[in-house]
């Protein structure tokens, strides 16, 4: 089975969760690919795909919702998770979901949206970005729960190894 794992990540933060969820879901055997949304150009061949986001002041990331609407008929045909990155702090704020991800996960009939907590690291952003952590008073640092992100991906690969996934 073959399984995509897709995550449009502005700093890289993202791209490490995408790449932790690629390698939990291949320990169970399956054929797991890592690509950014602009990189892939269709979704065939793939039995499976999770789709992942940074969020920025509330929002997903233009690729990934570019991707989920360029490929929301495809996504209806295979099972489909979506996870969101972002909210930053101890507790983490904001304390929403996107609403991007609430409308792809409708689109593409996604079995389920996860949000993790998110990094910043001041001395990845630009000069924009770091007015805005100052006027959030957003506190820099690595919030990731990464047992938390290895359970939800154990989770995907437990439920595709148990169902027989057919188009």
């Amino acid at each position: 089975m073959r399984v995509l794992v897709t995550t449009a990540s502005r700093h890289g933060a993202t791209a490490e969760i995408a790449r932790t969820v690629s390698s939990v879901i291949a320990v169970r055997g399956f054929d797991v690919e890592t690509l950014p949304p602009d990189e892939i150009s269709a979704v065939d061949g793939f039995d499976a795909v999770v789709l992942g986001s940074a969020v920025y002041m509330g929002r997903w990331l233009d690729p990934a919702r570019a991707f989920a609407k360029r490929f929301e008929t495809d996504l209806k045909d295979r099972p489909v998770w979506l996870f969101s990155s972002g909210p930053i702090g101890d507790p983490p704020k904001p304390d929403a979901d996107s609403p991007d991800a609430a409308v792809a996960a409708e689109a593409v009939a996604a079995k389920e949206h996860r949000r993790f907590a998110g990094a910043i690291f001041k001395d990845r952003l630009n000069l924009a970005e770091r007015a805005v952590v100052r006027a959030v008073k957003a506190g820099e640092g690595d919030y990731r729960d990464w047992e938390a992100i290895r359970s939800w991906a154990r989770g995907i690969g437990k439920h595709l190894a148990s169902t027989e996934v057919r188009r």
